[in-house]
C-alpha cells in the first residue's frame, strides 16, 4: 500500500528539496548542507517536542539506515564525503 503524505509534508519536502538544490548550486559541500539541515531540524524538534519523542525520531532514522530502506530510496553515494 502506497499512502500519500499529508499535503503540508509534501509542501515542506518540496521547499527543502529546493533549498538543497540552491545550496549545492552555491558550491556548498553536501556534508555542509546536510549538517546545516540536520542541525536546523534538531533545533526545530527541540522547540516542538520532548526528548523521548526526539529520541524516537532518531531511532526511526537509524533503523531506516540499518534496514537498507534509506539506501533503497536514495541509492549508493555519488559524491565523496
Amino acid at each position: 500500500m502506497n499512502e500519500q503524505p499529508p499535503p503540508d509534508l509534501s509542501h515542506a519536502g518540496a521547499v527543502v528539496d529546493k533549498a538543497i538544490e540552491y545550496m549545492l548550486g552555491q558550491n556548498l559541500s553536501p556534508i555542509a548542507v546536510a549538517s546545516a539541515l540536520l542541525g536546523g531540524s534538531l533545533g526545530l524538534l527541540a522547540r516542538s517536542m520532548g526528548d523521548e519523542a526526539i529520541i524516537q525520531v532518531l531511532e526511526n532514522a537509524t533503523q531506516s539506515v540499518r534496514s537498507g530502506e534509506l539506501r533503497a530510496e536514495y541509492g549508493a553515494p555519488t559524491l565523496q564525503s
